[in-house]
């Protein structure tokens, strides 16, 4: 009896097996049985064939011999049997031979594996040196093949469930090999089958090789048949999923049946396991075709879900640890990390993108599609890197393109870029250089939040990746720093100190990378040297790791510090105090212990360091000033030492009162320029025993010995007064450390008079020398700058008897400003005393001078071509000619009124020559509430007005508060120095404010909104009761002009900084909703009582009514124009902006229809008020529904009205349109009429016939529009409005082609009249147009002809655009070209230009243009039969 192998239990094997015994009995009936173990082969027909063909069988594990060619014995096989007489009888004996032999299990493994060739004693060998196995030989001999995988299939349950127990050999694995790479398979079908009859009892192992190995068994015939089979088998067990998609990869399938399989694929994608997503992705991208692939990847983007691959960190941390304790062999086969996972599928991605150009452009396509930030993942910041690291430039550039318009648009978002280096940190790491790359581009672009990202980007790559990526992060930082651009410089170095503040220990490893900025400082400003040295100090002096550059710092230092140019003066003094800031810096206080001191060693070096400071900027004013200065911030800004702070303020008190602080008494001796006086005591009761500052008598003394050196005794030590108020901040800051704010030691220098001259001098000032009048100058801003000074040290103070007092000193700076303009206005080319010294000194420096302004000679006329012009100004009409006479005359009026009515010079031009108000001193904003009840109850009557802010004070510390605002919060975009140009620095006179952060500067607004909102309220009530005083009438006889003048400024300066405040970008940012919710709310409860909380929808709504309410009391344009911007700003905040453009229109309206007059009676005019009108139309254009029919409204009634209004008139329903304005309304409407064309949706054939017929209604009133304005330059043709109509008539032009046109072209059969009519319009236009041309050349204007070639072209590029039009729609025969004469503004034709009519000056002419000109021909012209009359 033969015994079979079987595993009891499993009925699958079983059936299998049972139905083979029943064969194999069938087969052997008859024949007789045979020894298993020593049987001779020669006695049977198998044994025989073989022997005679070559073959030996192996006994006692040897392998099978052969002594020929596998090929020569599979012919001999063949012969033998087909030359059999039994044939074909002899086949199926023969096989049962095969069968019989191969029961034996040795036997079975034997005709598996290779045949051995055998070698005859002496002869050659004749077989290769590899055979193929017995059974492998027997399936490429066509007569058994098919016997022969019947019988092997047959075997196969016999191994199915212990394949791994022969000795280690995976018998089905082995037979299943037999099969693969066969010449021809007789029965492919048949094999087939039995392949998916396995499939579906086998075990998974088995499974998967048989499924792996389908594409190599089975001819192309079977590959769809197959492929149908296993996407079934493919949504009925995900386990095979690997195994069928490499099957199916290999498969050469039709494009429809691969897209089936890819949905079931993308179908099942969400319960793939972990480590078969990676073969999944790829067989998901590199099965897409061309035309599909956008739709596949939005759709594989859209499922594949990267966040779910990962653990959270805590999770990660745990599991890792129990990773590290298990052992190795104890984890499941197969499995894979999370991470491991993730970085196979973006490698599968990095293939398809990096070898299909489709795959890569539909990824940018699929992220560039989403809309909302929410909607990113880090799928999308992963791919974008890994396009960026590909060799293809297009990928790379898109890549780049498409991050930075998402990080512009805000949709991409630092809390994005976190959570994936949080996460993705070894995915990461391998794009690096892609990363490093976009981080320096970003780090260079003008916006704002591209440069915070692109920081971002260094930050987290210098936490999340190897010491070379941080040394890399670091040299590219050092790299910016050096570049010399302002931006950059500033971004580079404050990610430096934050890194250095972070990662102390790691960035000193780098410590040497920074230190050669030190060679690149010539390029820095005072603000950026100061932070170099920050950090550069931190690194030697605050680890013991950095100690190898502090030698080097010192001798820095030092060298700067001795040399004899101011600009190096200044580094060394920076650099030094910055140092003294470190190595003094107090040491934190531990838990239970008391904070430590430095060592003796240390303040030695400190003190020694101050030293040597202090004597090397004794020599000169400029360099003493700034080392108090720096000294100042120094103690403000950072927790010093006790012994330093006690030695830095132990002399400063003793050594101002020496200076600068005299005792009053009854005569003042000296000789001074002017007769000494003493001015503006606060402290009236003290005036014999009180002190005073020595201002005049210090002057002079200086001017005296202007020009000598400095001595270095301090016995003779001189004083200058660039000193006193750099000096004294540095009193007021130690005083404030000392006592914990209190300034009760030094209080009587708020109130002290100062030594100065009677301020009549002022009203004989013409009379006096230039070194007299120069001498007045400097003691008047040497004055305001101590005020200002001494209102930034008391104006935190409590006291009702100090606010008082601050309330004086802000009046005597405000009345010494008015003289200040006049001494200017008289002095001119006069350069005053530096207030900041941490800037360049200001040789040279450029100052409005009245008497220059005024004498400068105009130039009159631009050479020949301005003469040409004025010859040929006749030939205007009589009307035009009065209207520019007209405005001229106005103008010339204008400016010798602006002229008369400057009392002297603004200050505007000399702010940089202004102490810095620290951001405390707005707090004073506050205190005509706060003081105005407690003056009834505790101060006398008589100086209750004086702690009201007066309209003069409120301005200057609102225009002070905008000019802080538009420094910290509106950010300037990040430009390089132009070359050969001096670069003015924007930063002088903001050294204070630059200490603070932007949020800081906001934070500090929003606390002020209130007291904001208040004087906002009494600006409001104050020109409400003036009008209802004046019956309506602005100029009436209540009006106080000087005080009319002064509130509006304040009115305009309050909605100035309310919009500054709101436009801050930083709002935008999610961790500052709550502070612009504070914002909105304090604006919503002035509105009504704070109740439930309200959403920012709501907060918004009820703001914008809130401001509404002031719109009554507009005291100018100017006014007007900052509530519509600010209307506008606060609207965008609640993100539906579109809910208020119709208020926002209709209030711009209103103020368009408004008459505008000053407290004089006199209309408002000049070139501030032509263009706060231009960008209020511009506003109203914009916001209101229908721009067609707004701007037809205003072409077509209003400026009619003007034309038959009188010469100085306005029109009557636009009190603002006048003659002077006209071209403010026409070059707005022009331009907003063009813009609006172009937001016409761009025609398609499958529109609706409802949709066409709008649009074509919305290009007929366009082109009316357009012709109506086009028609105005008969009537007003100034060079401005000629040069406007010919810019935007066009781009009119070239947006009716590209988007008119092909409208024309689907709508002509169903809409003919209405496209006749639209290009019977038109072409009136292009003809008045195709006139302005000619008026242009012949009056030779370059500012005019510029425009004429761009012009021209378009004009006949339309010609030939109407003609294919026409084509399309076989009326080609209406259409027919004449020669258009050149004619000037008034229709009359231009000999000098006849000659060229007919070869250069082509234009578009339709039949009418043709009739009137009288010729014919076939050289030019337009259209068609629409138009059958003729002019």
């Amino acid at each position: 009896m033969r015994k079979k192998r079987r595993c009891p239990g499993e009925a699958a094997a079983h059936a299998v097996t049972s139905k083979t015994n029943r064969t194999r009995a069938a087969r052997s009936t008859g024949r007789q049985p045979q020894e298993a173990a020593r049987e001779e082969p020669g006695e049977s027909v198998f044994g025989g064939f073989l022997r005679e063909a070559g073959l030996t069988f192996g006994h006692g594990g040897a392998s099978n011999r052969i002594a020929v060619d596998q090929v020569v014995f599979q012919k001999r096989i063949q012969k033998k049997l087909r030359k059999s007489p039994r044939y074909p009888g002899i086949v199926q004996e023969f096989v049962a031979g095969l069968e019989s032999h191969i029961e034996d299990p040795e036997h079975f493994r034997n005709c598996l594996l290779p045949c051995v060739p055998q070698l005859a004693d002496g002869d050659e060998c004749s077989a290769s040196s590899f055979q193929e196995s017995l059974l492998r030989m027997f399936l490429g001999i066509e007569m058994l093949q098919t016997s022969v995988i019947k019988t092997l299939f047959e075997k196969i349950p016999e191994f199915m469930f212990n394949s791994g127990a022969d000795g280690g050999l995976n018998i089905p694995r082995v037979i299943i090999n037999q099969l693969k790479w066969l010449d021809r398979v007789i029965d492919s079908k048949g094999l087939a089958a039995k392949l998916m009859e396995l499939v579906s009892v086998a075990p998974a192992e088995i499974q998967c090789d048989v499924i792996t190995s389908l594409p190599e068994m089975l001819e192309d015939s079977q590959h769809d048949d197959i492929a149908g089979e296993l996407k079934s088998l493919l949504q009925e067990n995900t386990q095979l999923t690997v195994a069928i998609l490499d099957a199916l990869s290999s498969l050469n399938l039709s494009s429809l049946l691969l897209a089936e399989i890819r949905g079931v694929v993308m179908a099942t994608l969400a319960a793939v396991q972990l480590e078969d997503l990676p073969v999944v992705v790829k067989f998901i991208l590199h099965s897409v075709s061309t035309s599909d692939a956008h739709e596949v990847v939005s759709d594989l983007r859209r499922k594949l879900e990267l966040e779910l691959c990962l653990l959270p960190p805590a999770l990660q941390a745990s599991e890792s640890s129990r990773k590290r304790k298990a052992p190795a062999s104890s984890a499941p086969r197969g499995a894979v990390s999370g991470q491991d996972s993730v970085v196979l599928v973006l490698d599968g991605i990095k293939s398809a993108v990096r070898f299909q150009k489709t795959i890569s452009e539909a990824w940018l396509k699929a992220i560039e599609n989403v809309n909302e930030a929410e909607d990113h993942k880090v799928i999308d910041l992963l791919v974008l890197l890994i396009l960026h690291s590909t060799n293809s430039n297009h990928s790379r550039r898109g890549a780049e393109r498409l991050l930075k318009a998402k990080v512009k648009a805000g949709q991409i978002q630092d809390a994005l870029l976190q959570k994936t280096f949080r996460g993705y940190a070894q995915v990461l790491r391998g794009c690096f250089p892609s990363i490093l790359a976009l981080a320096q581009c970003l780090l260079r672009s003008p916006d704002s939040c591209m440069v915070l990202f692109g920081g971002h980007m260094y930050r987290l790559s210098f936490t999340a990746f190897d010491s070379y990526c941080q040394q890399e992060v670091v040299g590219s930082l050092v790299t910016h720093v050096c570049s010399g651009v302002g931006g950059e410089v500033d971004v580079a170095l404050e990610l430096l100190c934050g890194l250095v503040t972070e990662r102390t220990s790691e960035m000193a490893l780098y410590a040497v990378f920074v230190k050669g900025i030190l060679d690149y400082m010539d390029n820095l400003t005072p603000q950026q040297i100061r932070r170099l040295f920050q950090l550069l100090s931190r690194l030697a002096f605050g680890q013991q790791q950095g100690t190898h550059i502090q030698d080097d710092m010192h001798i820095v230092i030092r060298k700067q510090l001795s040399s004899t140019v101011p600009k190096y003066k200044r580094i060394g003094i920076i650099g030094a105090v910055m140092v003294v800031g470190s190595m003094g810096a107090g040491r934190p206080k531990t838990e239970g212990k008391q904070a430590q001191e430095i060592s003796q060693d240390t303040y030695r070096q400190v003190t020694a360091l101050l030293e040597l400071v202090q004597s090397c900027s004794v020599s000169s004013a400029e360099a003493a000033a700034l080392y108090y200065d720096e000294l100042a911030n120094l103690v403000l800004n950072s927790t010093l030492d006790p012994l330093v702070q006690e030695w830095i303020g132990k002399s400063v008190l003793d050594e101002f009162q020496d200076d600068f602080v005299i005792d009053l008494g009854p005569d003042l001796n000296g000789s001074f320029p002017f007769p000494a006086c003493v001015l503006y005591n606060l402290d009236e009761d003290e005036s014999q025993g009180g002190i005073a500052v020595n201002l005049l008598p210090i002057l002079s003394e200086d001017l005296h010995h202007r020009g000598e050196l400095w001595s270095h005794d301090k016995t003779k030590r001189r004083v200058s007064p660039l000193c006193l108020s750099p000096f004294f901040r540095l009193l007021r800051l130690c005083e404030e450390k000392q006592h914990q704010g209190d300034l009760e030691e030094i209080d009587a220098l708020l109130g002290c008079p100062l030594l100065l001259t009677d301020m009549g001098v002022m009203d004989k000032i013409g009379s006096l020398s230039k070194a007299e009048k120069e001498f007045l100058c400097t003691l008047l801003f040497h004055t305001i700058n101590w005020f200002r000074e001494v209102v930034n040290a008391f104006c935190r103070q409590k006291e009702i008897e100090m606010k008082i007092k601050i309330m004086t000193r802000l009046q005597n700076i405000t009345y010494l400003q008015t003289l200040l303009e006049k001494a200017l206005a008289a002095s001119p080319g006069y350069v005053p005393p530096l207030a900041n010294f941490d800037g360049e000194t200001p040789e040279g420096f450029s100052l409005p001078s009245s008497a220059a302004a005024a004498n400068k000679p105009k130039k009159d006329g631009t050479g020949k071509k301005r003469k040409a012009s004025a010859k040929n100004s006749s030939e205007t009409s009589c009307h035009v000619e009065e209207g520019a006479e007209a405005e001229e005359e106005t103008q010339q009026e204008e400016k010798e009124k602006e002229k008369d009515a400057r009392h002297g010079v603004s200050l505007v031009a000399y702010r940089p020559f202004f102490r810095e108000l620290d951001m405390e001193v707005l707090s004073i904003l506050q205190c005509g509430l706060l003081s105005r009840s407690l003056l009834d109850t505790e101060l006398h009557t008589k100086v209750r007005e004086e702690v009201l802010l007066g309209p003069a004070e409120l301005v200057f510390l609102l225009d002070d508060m905008l000019r802080k605002l538009e420094f910290s919060l509106t950010a300037a975009p990040a430009r390089r120095a132009p070359f050969l140009r001096g670069r003015t620095d924007r930063s002088v006179g903001f050294s204070h404010l630059q200490q603070m952060s932007a949020k800081d500067v906001a934070s500090c607004c929003v606390q002020l909104l209130p007291a904001l909102c208040s004087h906002l309220e009494n600006c409001h009530n104050h020109f409400q009761t003036l009008l209802s005083e004046n019956n309506g009438v602005v100029d009436g006889p209540a009006t106080d002009a000087q005080e009319h003048l002064l509130l509006s400024s304040a009115y305009q300066l309050l909605l100035q900084v309310l919009n500054a405040t709101f436009s801050w970008s930083g709002f935008s940012h999610p961790g500052q909703r709550t502070l612009l919710r504070n914002a909105l709310g304090i604006l919503a409860g002035r509105l009504k009582e704070e109740g439930a909380e309200l959403t920012l929808e709501q907060l918004v709504k009820d703001s914008f009514q809130y401001l509404v309410n002031f719109c009554s009391t507009m005291p100018s344009l100017g006014t007007a124009l900052c509530l519509s911007q600010l209307l506008s700003t606060v609207a965008e905040r609640g993100g539906n902006a579109a809910a208020y453009r119709e208020q926002t229109a209709s209030l711009a309206r209103r103020f368009l229809t408004q008459e505008w007059v000053t407290a004089a009676g006199e209309r408002e005019r000049g070139v501030k008020f032509n263009e706060g009108l231009q960008t209020l139309l511009s506003i109203y254009l914009e916001h209101v529904d229908d721009v067609l029919k707004a701007v037809e409204e205003i072409a077509g009634e209003g400026v009619p009205e003007l034309l038959n209004a009188a010469k100085d008139e306005s029109a009557k329903t636009w009190p603002t349109l006048s003659r002077q304005t006209f071209l403010v309304f026409y070059k707005a409407m022009m331009a907003e009429l063009e813009k609006a064309v172009r937001r016409i949706p761009t025609s398609r054939t499958s529109d609706s016939a409802e949709s066409q017929s709008e649009k074509l209604l919305t290009w007929n009133l366009a082109v009316r529009d357009f012709h109506i304005l086009v028609q105005l330059v008969k009537v007003f043709d100034s060079r401005p409005v000629l040069n406007a109509c010919l810019k935007y008539g066009r781009l009119f032009l070239e947006s009716f082609l590209k988007l008119g046109m092909p409208l024309l072209d689907c709508s002509f059969k169903k809409h003919k009249e209405d496209v006749q009519s639209l290009l019977k319009t038109f072409q009136l236009s292009t003809r008045q147009l195709h006139h302005m041309c000619g008026h242009s050349k012949l009056h030779q204007d370059m500012s005019l002809t510029n425009h004429v070639p761009a012009l021209k072209k378009g004009l006949e590029q339309f010609i030939y655009r109407v003609k294919a039009m026409l084509t399309l729609n076989n009326c080609q025969e209406a259409f027919w070209m004449g020669n258009l004469k050149n004619r000037d503004l008034k229709g009359e034709e231009i000999l000098s230009q006849q000659p060229q009519g007919s070869d250069e000056e082509e234009e578009a002419t339709t039949e009418d243009q043709t009739q009137e000109n009288g010729a014919g021909g076939e050289e030019e012209g337009e259209q068609d039969d629409m138009s059958e009359d003729s002019e």
